[in-house]
């Protein structure tokens, strides 16, 4: 039997979705599902939600890059709701926490208990900090030309954008010349930025890019290369 054929959805065809961290338990996130989000989250083996406001299917992760991977599934005794184990990309909260359940109440007001994740050091390991970078990127998106760089690039169109990226690129190569490493290195982190800024006009998170390596990997170039679409 099927895991949908065993779920009792309520009226509206949804069971509520429990998600915690697979590594050390800590609850992250409630949600919904029907059963085009289970079969989904079955077949990719990322999280898929339903969204109730928007009446829509939900794949987390899918404009932040704050991806959830499923790692175990289980249902309650009366079919219900569901506990899923997952490894969490980034926040689970849209506010910017690592969980949604980050409010104490104590009789008094909820005081938070949780940082947001951008201001915790997991951002400095080397997939995190290029993911916050890009959550900057995506909020400054909003803001005023005359009060963020970034929104000054997006303000003035996608040409400047990738002007920009051949200008780094050309400056990652005059310092690669030049042998000084310090200067690749500082070169080399405006032309990541400033990819980052091309990926954000096109709501393509570093998710993506990490998808397309790990598809890469123990490919040599050559056959890589040959099995491109022409």
């Amino acid at each position: 039997m099927s895991l949908i054929d065993q779920l009792k959805f309520d009226d509206k065809g949804l069971v509520a979705a429990i998600t915690r961290d697979a590594d050390n338990g800590e609850v992250l996130m409630m949600a919904w599902m029907n059963a085009e989000s289970v079969q989904k989250t079955l077949e990719t083996g990322k999280m898929h939600y339903w969204s109730r406001s928007r009446q829509k299917l939900w794949f987390k992760g899918e404009s932040s890059g704050h991806f959830q991977h499923v790692k175990s599934i289980r249902l309650d005794c009366d079919g219900d709701a569901l506990l899923i184990d997952i490894e969490q990309v980034g926040a689970a909260c849209h506010t910017g926490t690592r969980s949604c359940f980050n409010r104490q109440f104590d009789g008094g007001e909820p005081v938070a208990t949780d940082a947001k994740v951008v201001d915790t050091e997991s951002i400095y390991a080397r997939d995190d900090i290029l993911q916050a970078l890009y959550n900057i990127v995506q909020d400054r998106k909003q803001k005023s030309p005359e009060d963020s760089y970034v929104a000054k690039l997006f303000h003035k169109g996608l040409d400047k954008i990738l002007g920009k990226i051949g200008e780094e690129a050309t400056e990652v190569a005059v310092a690669g010349k030049g042998g000084d490493t310090d200067e690749v290195v500082s070169e080399m982190a405006d032309l990541w930025f400033h990819c980052l800024v091309l990926m954000g006009k096109y709501d393509l998170p570093p998710e993506r890019v990490y998808a397309e390596l790990r598809r890469r990997f123990g490919l040599s170039g050559l056959e890589e290369k040959a099995n491109r679409p022409k």
